[in-house]
């Protein structure tokens, strides 16, 4: 299992980020694929059409988000953490994914960088 780090800048202040992450109709207008998603801790998610999924287990209004991200069988749990740090040019989104399988690990850091984190910064740069 291997852990990611790192940090994005996104041109948006953090309660905005903070709405784009966790509200199913902005996450679809980003992602450009149906969402399920509650702020609700021990609710269920699901992201780009059923590709991401989980478990959301801790929410700081327009700070932190943790999330149990399934796939497989693996002994201990995948987790995510997003916390949201006001930057000059807006938000620094600070990424740890923990638990990654090592056979997964490239394709988890392409898709934060050129799907989930261009995808957003991008809906914000156009907007």
């Amino acid at each position: 299992m291997k852990d990611f780090k790192k940090y994005y800048i996104v041109p948006a202040p953090p309660e905005e980020i903070y709405i784009a992450l966790t509200n199913p109709l902005t996450l679809e207008l980003w992602t450009g694929e149906p969402a399920v998603m509650s702020t609700e801790p021990d609710t269920e998610f699901s992201l780009w059409n059923g590709d991401i999924s989980g478990k959301n287990l801790e929410f700081v209004p327009n700070q932190k988000i943790v999330q149990e991200w399934f796939f497989g069988k693996q002994e201990k749990p995948s987790i995510v953490t997003i916390k949201l740090h006001p930057h000059k040019k807006g938000t620094s989104v600070e990424l740890i994914h923990t638990n990654i399988p090592e056979q997964d690990f490239d394709d988890f850091v392409e898709g934060w960088d050129d799907s989930y984190f261009d995808s957003l910064i991008a809906f914000f740069d156009e907007g």
